[in-house]
Protein backbone atom coordinates (compact mmCIF):
# COMPACT_ATOMS: atom_id res chain seq x y z
CA UNK A 1 0.00 0.00 0.00
CA UNK A 2 0.97 3.61 -0.85
CA UNK A 3 -0.39 6.26 1.29
CA UNK A 4 -4.04 6.15 -0.10
CA UNK A 5 -3.09 4.14 -3.00
CA UNK A 6 -2.41 0.80 -3.83
CA UNK A 7 -0.34 -1.22 -6.56
CA UNK A 8 -2.03 -4.07 -8.31
CA UNK A 9 0.35 -5.66 -10.44
CA UNK A 10 1.41 -2.84 -13.12
CA UNK A 11 -1.61 -0.44 -11.95
CA UNK A 12 -1.63 2.29 -9.16
CA UNK A 13 -5.10 2.49 -7.65
CA UNK A 14 -5.90 5.27 -5.27
CA UNK A 15 -8.85 5.35 -3.05
CA UNK A 16 -9.79 8.64 -3.40
CA UNK A 17 -10.74 8.47 -6.95
CA UNK A 18 -12.98 5.53 -5.98
CA UNK A 19 -14.50 7.16 -3.17
CA UNK A 20 -15.05 10.25 -5.53
CA UNK A 21 -16.74 8.11 -8.07
CA UNK A 22 -18.84 6.14 -5.45
CA UNK A 23 -20.06 9.76 -3.97
CA UNK A 24 -20.94 11.06 -7.80
CA UNK A 25 -22.87 7.87 -8.37
CA UNK A 26 -24.87 7.76 -4.98
CA UNK A 27 -25.39 11.89 -5.80
CA UNK A 28 -26.92 11.07 -9.25
CA UNK A 29 -28.77 8.71 -8.01
CA UNK A 30 -30.49 10.16 -5.07
CA UNK A 31 -31.44 12.86 -7.10
CA UNK A 32 -33.63 10.50 -9.01
CA UNK A 33 -31.53 9.69 -12.13
CA UNK A 34 -32.01 5.76 -12.80
CA UNK A 35 -29.04 3.81 -13.33
CA UNK A 36 -29.08 4.04 -17.01
CA UNK A 37 -28.81 7.70 -16.41
CA UNK A 38 -25.98 8.01 -14.49
CA UNK A 39 -23.50 5.25 -16.28
CA UNK A 40 -24.03 7.73 -19.36
CA UNK A 41 -23.01 10.91 -17.32
CA UNK A 42 -20.14 9.10 -15.78
CA UNK A 43 -19.52 6.60 -18.55
CA UNK A 44 -19.81 3.76 -16.37
CA UNK A 45 -21.30 0.13 -17.30
CA UNK A 46 -25.17 0.17 -15.88
CA UNK A 47 -24.73 -3.40 -14.40
CA UNK A 48 -21.46 -1.72 -12.44
CA UNK A 49 -23.92 0.64 -10.54
CA UNK A 50 -26.40 -2.34 -9.89
CA UNK A 51 -23.28 -4.13 -7.99
CA UNK A 52 -22.29 -1.18 -5.90
CA UNK A 53 -25.99 -0.68 -4.64
CA UNK A 54 -26.55 -4.38 -3.66
CA UNK A 55 -22.88 -3.96 -1.77
CA UNK A 56 -23.97 -0.84 0.03
CA UNK A 57 -27.32 -1.59 0.73
CA UNK A 58 -29.05 -1.76 4.39
CA UNK A 59 -32.27 -2.02 3.79
CA UNK A 60 -35.45 -1.42 1.17
CA UNK A 61 -38.68 -0.19 2.06
CA UNK A 62 -40.48 2.48 4.26
CA UNK A 63 -39.15 5.88 4.91
CA UNK A 64 -38.69 6.38 8.24
CA UNK A 65 -37.82 8.62 10.44
CA UNK A 66 -36.66 8.99 14.67
CA UNK A 67 -37.51 12.16 16.46
CA UNK A 68 -37.41 11.66 20.16
CA UNK A 69 -36.66 14.01 23.03
CA UNK A 70 -35.48 14.64 25.95
CA UNK A 71 -32.83 11.34 25.02
CA UNK A 72 -30.63 10.33 28.13
CA UNK A 73 -28.94 7.68 25.77
CA UNK A 74 -29.16 9.72 22.69
CA UNK A 75 -25.93 8.53 21.18
CA UNK A 76 -26.78 4.60 21.42
CA UNK A 77 -30.00 5.26 20.27
CA UNK A 78 -28.92 7.00 16.82
CA UNK A 79 -26.28 4.58 16.28
CA UNK A 80 -29.13 2.04 16.90
CA UNK A 81 -30.79 3.72 14.36
CA UNK A 82 -28.48 4.28 11.97
CA UNK A 83 -27.64 0.07 11.64
CA UNK A 84 -30.93 -0.45 11.49
CA UNK A 85 -30.87 1.93 8.33
CA UNK A 86 -33.60 4.43 10.01
CA UNK A 87 -33.30 7.55 6.84
CA UNK A 88 -33.49 10.15 9.40
CA UNK A 89 -32.55 11.03 13.26
CA UNK A 90 -33.56 13.67 15.18
CA UNK A 91 -32.77 12.90 19.02
CA UNK A 92 -31.87 15.16 21.70
CA UNK A 93 -31.19 15.94 25.20
CA UNK A 94 -32.87 18.11 27.11
CA UNK A 95 -30.24 20.22 27.37
CA UNK A 96 -29.97 20.42 23.73
CA UNK A 97 -33.97 21.06 23.22
CA UNK A 98 -33.64 24.33 25.10
CA UNK A 99 -30.49 25.42 23.01
CA UNK A 100 -32.52 24.77 19.72
CA UNK A 101 -35.29 26.81 21.00
CA UNK A 102 -33.17 29.17 22.54
CA UNK A 103 -30.80 30.43 19.34
CA UNK A 104 -33.73 31.26 17.19
CA UNK A 105 -35.59 34.33 16.76
CA UNK A 106 -39.37 33.27 17.11
CA UNK A 107 -39.70 33.58 13.45
CA UNK A 108 -36.55 31.63 12.52
CA UNK A 109 -37.97 28.91 14.95
CA UNK A 110 -41.18 29.14 13.48
CA UNK A 111 -39.93 28.29 9.89
CA UNK A 112 -37.85 25.48 10.84
CA UNK A 113 -40.55 23.90 12.74
CA UNK A 114 -42.95 24.31 9.29
CA UNK A 115 -39.88 23.27 6.66
CA UNK A 116 -39.65 20.57 9.73
CA UNK A 117 -43.15 19.02 9.01
CA UNK A 118 -42.91 19.54 5.31
CA UNK A 119 -40.04 17.02 5.05
CA UNK A 120 -41.75 14.64 7.30
CA UNK A 121 -44.95 14.36 5.48
CA UNK A 122 -42.86 12.51 2.88
CA UNK A 123 -41.84 9.92 5.64
CA UNK A 124 -43.78 6.11 5.66
CA UNK A 125 -43.19 6.01 9.05
CA UNK A 126 -42.00 8.66 12.08
CA UNK A 127 -41.04 6.73 15.50
CA UNK A 128 -41.72 9.23 17.99
CA UNK A 129 -40.32 9.01 21.56
CA UNK A 130 -41.57 11.96 23.22
CA UNK A 131 -44.99 13.00 25.75
CA UNK A 132 -48.25 12.69 24.52
CA UNK A 133 -48.41 16.21 23.88
CA UNK A 134 -46.21 15.55 21.03
CA UNK A 135 -48.12 12.40 19.52
CA UNK A 136 -51.39 14.27 18.99
CA UNK A 137 -49.35 17.18 17.43
CA UNK A 138 -47.44 14.98 14.99
CA UNK A 139 -51.31 12.87 14.45
CA UNK A 140 -52.41 15.87 13.45
CA UNK A 141 -50.15 17.22 10.95
CA UNK A 142 -48.52 14.46 9.69
CA UNK A 143 -49.95 11.94 7.13
CA UNK A 144 -47.92 9.15 8.09
CA UNK A 145 -48.07 6.14 10.83
CA UNK A 146 -46.96 7.66 14.01
CA UNK A 147 -45.27 5.16 16.27
CA UNK A 148 -45.00 6.51 19.53
CA UNK A 149 -42.91 5.54 22.61
CA UNK A 150 -44.04 7.57 25.64
CA UNK A 151 -41.30 8.66 28.08
CA UNK A 152 -43.59 10.56 30.14
CA UNK A 153 -45.74 13.42 31.21
CA UNK A 154 -45.68 16.90 29.70
CA UNK A 155 -43.73 18.35 30.12
CA UNK A 156 -41.08 16.16 30.09
CA UNK A 157 -38.00 18.75 32.44
CA UNK A 158 -35.52 15.92 32.53
CA UNK A 159 -33.62 13.40 29.84
CA UNK A 160 -35.03 10.28 29.79
CA UNK A 161 -34.00 6.90 29.09
CA UNK A 162 -35.05 5.19 25.55
CA UNK A 163 -35.12 1.19 25.54
CA UNK A 164 -32.79 0.40 22.80
CA UNK A 165 -34.37 -3.13 22.67
CA UNK A 166 -37.88 -1.51 22.64
CA UNK A 167 -36.92 0.50 19.83
CA UNK A 168 -35.38 -2.21 17.77
CA UNK A 169 -38.44 -4.57 18.09
CA UNK A 170 -39.83 -1.88 17.21
CA UNK A 171 -38.06 -1.29 13.64
CA UNK A 172 -38.20 -4.98 13.11
CA UNK A 173 -41.72 -5.20 12.84
CA UNK A 174 -41.91 -1.78 10.51
CA UNK A 175 -39.58 -3.30 8.14
CA UNK A 176 -41.12 -6.58 8.15
CA UNK A 177 -44.72 -5.11 7.78
CA UNK A 178 -43.48 -3.98 4.15
CA UNK A 179 -41.82 -7.09 3.27
CA UNK A 180 -45.29 -8.77 3.20
CA UNK A 181 -47.01 -6.24 1.63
Amino acid sequence: MLGEQFRVGEKIISTARIKEAVHSILELRSQGLSQQEVAKILHLDRPFISRLESIGEVRKGKKIALIGFPIQNKEEVTRLARTEGVDYIWVMSERERWEFVSKRTAMDFFNQVIEMIAMLKAYDTVILAGSRKWKKIAEALLDSQIIFLELGSSPIKEDRFLDPDSLKMILKQVLEDHEFR
